[in-house]
């Protein structure tokens, strides 16, 4: 299920430099994690949805990337952004 237009903008405003600032990294990686936690709560009830597992492998690689140049660039933010997502336990 697609994130609805509040949400997105609810998390852009969050994560953003500004409301419209989708492009920014931290923006970015919010917006995959919200889409990645969605697509796991849907294979719980697909299991066998080969074609959405593919999708979602490449979200959680793109992230990932994502979050290696956060990492490399500003490692505060790193740290902070991943705290306020929940992403590492």
């Amino acid at each position: 299920m697609p994130i609805t237009k509040e949400k997105k903008l609810e998390l852009v405003k969050q994560f953003g430099k500004n409301e419209q600032d989708t492009g920014s990294t931290e923006a970015q990686i919010a917006l995959l994690t919200e889409r990645i936690n969605d697509l796991n709560n849907h294979f719980k009830t697909n299991p066998k949805d080969h074609h959405g597992r593919r999708g979602l492998l490449q979200m959680v690689g793109k992230r990932r990337r994502l979050l290696d140049y956060l990492k490399s660039n500003d490692i505060e933010k790193y740290r902070q952004l991943i705290q306020q997502l929940g992403i590492r336990r």
